[in-house]
């Protein structure tokens, strides 16, 4: 820029009075009212801008020298006007001036697909122009910030947060009963209205201050709806009290209108009205809180976080800050710090760009995911690659860019070497198949389980084991007396030994032989009874039916009680078996006779086992209900049908614990971890995308 004259300014500038900052220095406030932008100046600047009608820098510097104490040199003055060259702020009366904003113009400019993914991602549709209508409305709600109303909203806030204290169950009840079609329509109603009240509490307090509110509409963030109230102007109130009004005054609107709500579900009987003032309350606090509040989006949160820390772009000067902090601490190039700040201030800075680059990254990559869930496919993988690419992809490679121009320097430096080195660590991470081992929810059961009942009601003689104790199958479990049957047994005998008498004396009695056939089917009977009772005396001792271990002896059966043949004596359970339920993906990289190992939940010891067979359809229904999501596991599923059908595909496997002994007494959930096939994160990443854009092709 030529330093004999400098260009004129635009008259429509203004300046205002700014705020004192924390060292003392005072400021001003730069309005370009046709781009309704706000510059924020300090003294020296000041200064400069008010003798830039001299028109040379020799000029401007002779006249702030003499009349302050301020020392300035021409390349200040030239630096004040390419800022103002780049802001459009000057006259464009020369050749050279319209070439400057043509090229500026140009520049702005982008390819039809910037445009589209812009305004995709973020785009405004101005709705009114509602300045001269707030004017003529705001003594009605000029109440709304007097000192009573404010103090009644306390009192209503403390006594309303009392009530749901006393009937915290309810109101969490209530909560979980608004997830439902009706309920979160409800929730959307409440939530519009709430957030039409946000706006115009801001709107009206920009209003009460003076400032002009010149359109207020609905903003769209990747597609998704929010209203904005354009209260620039508040810039140029000087006191930060008042910036701060207005600013957190959609926040405490809201606030305002949860207390109340809340005062009202705690003393409104069971119904509509009651109804309503909880979705009005819960909508609110959820809005206000978790969202409005936040610092890492340019939310209220973010502006209030300005003006209390008086730290003016607080984002772009944090990030700058990171960004030389992590090149100064990967390269060591010695760059010049971007601004001076105090130590606390300047770590603060730095530690909360991190936090907002962590929130941004988890953020985008939700609404990536929700962007692909909730358009149709094909629309959705593009929009997700989009999501990812601008929002996380072009940020890193921005980066990486400005690596690529220091590299020479960062070659020279000696720093470089270990940088490089935990790079090419990373690298191999990702790239070297390092990583063996599936891990799969599973559970421990007996493979084979019976219950021991006495044949028929009897006396306990003696239990001949006890749990725990193995026993092979035909070993006596306990034994039992039937005095009946004892009595029965001793009738039969007399009977049978009666009629063998009579049998035998035929030829000595003419009565006995005259009855002789019907003496030996009387004796066949006794003895077929007397055999018959013989085998129910031999079922008085319980055999083992199989091998196993005892487990499950009733503490309240004792030797000389009647047991009931419905009440089950004890227990055999054979052997141990586990069941697990492994992800689609990581079927392919196990084998039967792989070994594994199980860790029961909340406890440190585990099992060996091995692989022996493996399903190669997925399952349509949990037969473990122990493992889903419902019941404290870890697979997601869905009632359906009163079965649990899982939401993802898994397939079940079985393994039989190395150690023959281990049988659990009831069934233990846990983690399984199975030796398989080795894979680099890299290539499973990969793999993953690759199958769901296959899936989504339809291929």
């Amino acid at each position: 820029m030529d330093a004999a004259a400098l260009p004129l300014l635009r008259e429509e500038l203004a300046v205002y009075p700014g705020p004192v900052g924390r060292d003392g220095a005072p400021s001003w406030t730069l309005h370009d009212p046709l781009s309704n932008r706000f510059f924020r100046i300090g003294w020296p600047a000041f200064e400069i801008l008010s003798r830039w009608h001299l028109g040379e820098p020799a000029a401007i510097r002779t006249a702030i020298e003499t009349d302050t104490v301020l020392e300035v040199d021409e390349d200040d003055i030239l630096g004040v006007a390419e800022f103002l060259a780049r802001s459009q702020l000057l006259k464009a009366d020369s050749p050279g001036a319209v070439d400057r904003l043509l090229s500026i113009h140009q520049s702005g400019k982008s390819s039809w697909l910037t445009w589209l993914l812009h305004h995709y991602l973020f785009f405004r549709v101005p709705l009114v122009r509602p300045d001269a209508w707030l004017g003529r409305t705001l003594p009605w709600v000029r109440w709304l910030g007097s000192r009573g109303f404010r103090l009644a909203t306390l009192l209503a806030l403390l006594v309303g947060l009392l009530l749901i204290g006393r009937q915290w169950q309810s109101f969490t009840a209530t909560f979980v009963d608004h997830f439902s079609i009706t309920g979160l329509a409800a929730f959307g109603i409440a939530l519009g209205l709430a957030k039409i009240c946000h706006e115009l509490g801001h709107a009206y307090t920009a209003k009460a201050f003076g400032c002009r509110v010149p359109t207020m509409g609905v903003a769209f963030l990747v597609l998704w709806p929010m209203l904005y109230t354009d209260v620039n102007e508040a810039w140029k109130l000087n006191a930060r009290r008042q910036r701060l009004l207005v600013g957190g005054a959609g926040i405490l609107a809201e606030l305002t209108i949860a207390a109340w709500a809340s005062l009202a579900w705690g003393l409104l009987p069971d119904g509509t009205a009651r109804s309503m003032a909880f979705t009005l309350a819960a909508t609110t606090w959820i809005s206000s809180l978790a969202i409005n509040l936040s610092p890492f989006m340019r939310f209220d949160g973010y502006f209030l976080a300005m003006d209390t820390l008086d730290q003016p772009n607080l984002h772009p000067r944090s990030f700058a800050l990171a960004r030389w902090h992590l090149r100064e601490t990967l390269f060591g190039l010695g760059e010049p710090m971007p601004e001076h700040l105090p130590p606390r201030t300047h770590l603060g800075m730095i530690v909360f760009a991190w936090g907002v680059w962590l929130y941004r990254l988890i953020l985008f990559l939700g609404i990536a995911v929700l962007v692909y869930h909730f358009f149709i496919k094909l629309v959705g993988i593009i929009l997700f690659m989009v999501e990812i690419g601008w929002f996380v992809v072009k940020p890193v490679w921005a980066e990486i860019r400005e690596w690529k121009k220091r590299l020479p320097a960062i070659r020279a430096g000696r720093r470089v070497r270990w940088p490089l080195a935990v790079l090419l660590g990373g690298l191999l991470l990702l790239v070297v198949p390092w990583n063996g081992k599936v891990t799969a929810p599973a559970l421990l059961k007996a493979q084979e389980y019976s219950l021991i009942y006495v044949p028929f009601g009897a006396v306990l003689r003696e239990v001949t084991v006890k749990d725990g104790d193995r026993v092979e199958a035909g070993a006596v479990l306990a034994r039992l007396d039937n005095p009946d049957a004892e009595h029965r047994r001793q009738q039969l005998d007399s009977r049978v030994a009666a009629l063998r008498y009579e049998l035998s004396a035929t030829g000595m009695d003419s009565d006995f032989r005259a009855r002789s056939q019907s003496i030996a089917e009387e004796l066949r009977t006794a003895q077929a009874e007397r055999a018959a009772l013989a085998n129910e005396q031999d079922r008085l001792e319980l055999l083992a039916p199989m091998d196993g271990i005892v487990t499950d002896s009733s503490p309240l059966v004792q030797p000389g009680q009647w047991i009931n043949q419905r009440e089950p004596l004890l227990g055999l359970r054979q052997g141990g078996v586990l069941e697990a339920y492994v992800a689609e993906e990581d079927v392919p990289r196990l084998r039967v006779g792989a070994s594994a190992y199980f860790i029961p939940d909340g406890r440190d010891a585990g099992i060996d086992a091995t692989i022996t067979a493996i399903d190669r359809v997925a399952v349509t229904a949990l037969t473990e209900p122990s493992l889903a999501v419902p019941y404290g596991g870890t697979i997601p599923a869905r009632f359906d049908h009163n079965n649990l059908v899982p939401d993802v595909a898994v397939y079940r496997l079985r393994l039989k614990p190395v150690d023959d002994r281990v049988v659990p007494p009831v069934p233990l959930r846990g983690q399984v971890r199975m030796d398989g096939d080795y894979r680099s994160p890299l290539g499973h990443g990969l793999r993953a995308i690759a199958a769901v854009l296959l899936r989504e092709w339809g291929l």
